[in-house]
């Protein structure tokens, strides 16, 4: 079994490249990434990549069909990866998130793979209803990122067939110790906070929606993925990946990380706009379809597993909103550099 892992260097790449080699130790891994966030190392003891087989730098954009023989399944988590980078690169992210992803899959299928994993989002429902969202509920996407991963999900539709199975897991907001940490995203961001400054600001009134899923529990997801059978929720699939135990308000989730910190406090800006973006999410069909690979990761242990994985390397950092660890400055640095273009293409010429 060949499987190739697009955007594995990133904030979940890891975790997905560990699950794998465990749930398959025979079969040959391969990595496909630009290699931007490669720096953005937090608590490896060594780089994560020396799980795969090999690491091929490569626009994925422009990746050779090359890449693409002999495999048997493609796990693709290359994008422009949340909201706040959408909106900096927008025409970007469409070319990044959404012709790239269709283009890969076609490379996948013409090689001859049997399975595509596309990592979708929840973000899709964007703001909703108190009644919790299924896979047959209307889509809502509010910003450029959502966007991407409809019209994503929409351009592999005609793909699956003909002995191509494409699984599209739509998954609640991330979260949890990395190797490549974000800090970029709600629970990461409090904990982060609660360590530095004693304090948890929420910007918005608190009464937003989010559904959420730890990183190694998305691994568990996608290794459930990319052996599904068509028999098991048909060629093409779009599915919720999470738990409806993880559905919070933004202010439970602040509360919550204050519970586990001596004297920390939340501040809530009742004064705030709205945050459009608000959601439940049932995922009923997750439990039905992928029984053993359900979320096993609560609450509590996310927040513990950030506290003490941050406590561990010492951080200390006040003001880590300006710093690597949150994405959109990385891409900055590098535009500012030089190192990419406004488009993101790299200047190998550095």
């Amino acid at each position: 079994m060949k499987i190739l892992v697009t955007g594995n260097m990133g904030y979940v790449g890891p975790g997905v490249v560990r699950q794998l080699r465990a749930a398959y130790p025979d079969a040959k891994i391969y990595g496909l990434d630009e290699g931007f966030f490669a720096h953005c190392l937090t608590n490896g003891r060594l780089l994560p990549e020396t799980r795969v087989d090999a690491q091929y730098f490569a626009d994925v954009r422009t990746a050779s069909p090359e890449l693409f023989e002999g495999v048997n399944a493609v796990v693709h988590l290359a994008a422009i990866s949340n909201d706040a980078m959408g909106k900096a690169h927008d025409s970007v992210t469409y070319d990044i998130n959404y012709k790239a992803s269709v283009r890969a899959a076609e490379l996948a299928k013409k090689a001859g793979a049997s399975h595509f994993v596309f990592a979708s989002s929840c973000s899709t429902y964007g703001f909703a209803d108190d009644t919790a969202r299924t896979e047959t509920s209307p889509v809502n996407p509010l910003t450029a990122y959502a966007k991407s991963k409809v019209m994503t999900e929409e351009g592999l539709a005609p793909l699956a067939g003909d002995s191509f199975t494409v699984t599209c897991l739509r998954f609640a907001t991330a979260c949890g110790m990395s190797e490549r940490l974000r800090l970029d995203l709600v629970l990461n961001d409090f904990v982060a906070a609660a360590i530095t400054s004693g304090n948890i600001e929420i910007l918005s009134d608190g009464k937003p929606w989010r559904p959420l899923i730890h990183v190694r529990d998305m691994a568990r997801a996608i290794e459930w993925a990319v052996a599904r059978k068509p028999e098991n929720g048909g060629d093409f699939l779009v599915i919720n990946a999470g738990s409806d135990e993880w559905n919070y308000q933004v202010r439970d989730l602040a509360h919550a990380v204050a519970g586990h910190f001596k004297g920390v406090t939340v501040s809530i800006n009742e004064n705030a706009s709205p945050d459009k973006r608000s959601y439940k999410v049932d995922f009923a069909l997750y439990r039905k379809l992928a029984p053993k690979h359900q979320p096993k990761i609560t609450l509590d242990d996310a927040i513990m597993d950030l506290k003490q994985g941050l406590e561990s390397i010492g951080f200390s950092d006040s003001l880590f909103r300006q710093s690597k660890l949150i994405r959109l400055n990385v891409l900055s640095k590098l535009r500012e550099a030089q190192h990419v273009n406004e488009s993101l293409q790299l200047n190998k010429q550095f």
